[in-house]
């Protein structure tokens, strides 16, 4: 039996390709005509835009306005010379980060403070962050020259007492610690200016004894277990800026109009079902932001003011279900509020900047584990 041959005429086989090749150039001209005339030339430009000044290190409030990215190369020019001009202003910052006068330590090898440091009490700022120190040494009350204390991200678990002593301290940042309370006698500090003791989640009080501290305008205790407003915080007469936001407040004091220069309230992620009506008191408060999950009363006349502006936050987390053990919870919670800390601060400056906001915003988190 011979074999089969299976006989093609070229002609058509060049026919039916020279058809697909046209449908395919046809095609793709009609695709190029519906993507000049859709959205997406201008998402990618605006994509292409964003990446080139993130590269450059320009903020994004430098570009978007309004949720409106402008494109403009005179507008790019325009930012890099301002960007040029903040990194001079930077650099001048680092160059006065460095005197003598100045004293940083960073770094997870450190688990304790180093000997020579006793000895150079002249200092009047300490940077000391993301490290593994828990204890702030008594021999502080040696710097009486003092002015600030600039101690996020470690492992402190208390404050000395001896802080009361540092009678020209101006800044106290403790943030992102493991403290449990904080000592009465930092109300003798009396030239405070900013306290924050954000992010250490167990702090549930502050001593009566702050009370003295009038010069403070800004005071950050979010993330922790507050309950109340604490009463020393209602007595601080100059207090501009007040975040106690992520904590179990369930209501606000009725007297929470004596704060009468306060500037920025930051309520969200309470436990709050209604805004009291004194809120309206505070005539130069221009920015309030809450959890509108659970409000079902707040004043009308907060919602239609011309000098407020008023951000109810609508939060949607995913929660998650897989079983750890306290320690690594207890991190990655805080890890999380650190997170979120971060992202509401450029969230504020964004809302800031805005001539208007939404009535309300809608954040959505999520996590992605490997």
């Amino acid at each position: 039996m011979g074999h089969k041959v299976v006989v093609f005429d070229i002609s058509v086989v060049r026919a039916m390709w020279e058809t697909r090749v046209k449908k395919h150039k046809a095609w793709q001209k009609k695709e190029a005509e519906r993507l000049e005339k859709s959205a997406l030339e201008k998402i990618k430009e605006e994509w292409n835009f964003v990446a080139e000044c993130r590269r450059k290190g320009i903020p994004q409030a430098a570009y978007c306005k309004n949720g409106f990215v402008d494109t403009s190369v005179r507008l790019l020019e325009k930012i890099e010379r301002n960007s040029l001009a903040r990194q001079s202003s930077l650099s001048k910052e680092r160059d006065k980060r460095s005197s003598p006068f100045v004293f940083e330590l960073s770094g997870e090898h450190w688990k304790e403070l180093p000997d020579e440091l006793k000895e150079q009490t002249h200092l009047k700022e300490w940077h000391i962050n993301n490290t593994l120190i828990q204890i702030i040494p008594t021999y502080i009350e040696l710097f009486q020259a003092m002015r600030i204390l600039d101690l996020p991200q470690n492992q402190i678990s208390r404050l000395p007492a001896e802080i009361g002593r540092l009678k020209n301290l101006k800044e106290l940042n403790v943030s992102f610690n493991r403290l449990k309370s904080i000592p009465l006698e930092l109300g003798d500090c009396e030239q405070l200016e900013k306290l924050d003791c954000s992010g250490n989640l167990e702090l549930t009080e502050l001593p009566f004894e702050l009370s003295n501290l009038k010069q403070v305008t800004f005071v950050d205790i979010s993330a922790n277990k507050f309950s109340s407003v604490p009463i020393c915080v209602l007595r601080m007469s100059n207090l501009q800026w007040l975040d106690i936001s992520n904590n179990n407040l369930n209501d606000l004091p009725q007297d929470i109009d004596r704060l009468e220069e306060l500037q920025t309230f930051l309520l969200y992620k309470n436990k709050l079902t209604y805004l009291p009506y004194v809120l309206l008191n505070l005539k130069k408060l221009t920015l309030l932001v809450v959890s509108g999950d659970h409000l079902v009363e707040l004043p009308t006349a907060l919602c239609e003011s011309t000098t407020l502006k008023f951000v109810s936050l609508k939060d949607n987390p995913i929660d998650n279900t897989q079983c750890q053990d306290g320690d690594e919870v207890m991190e990655s919670e805080r890890d999380r509020q650190h997170f979120d800390k971060e992202f509401m601060k450029a969230y504020i400056e964004d809302i800031k900047e805005r001539d208007s906001v939404p009535s309300y915003t809608t954040k959505v988190s999520f996590s992605l584990q490997l």
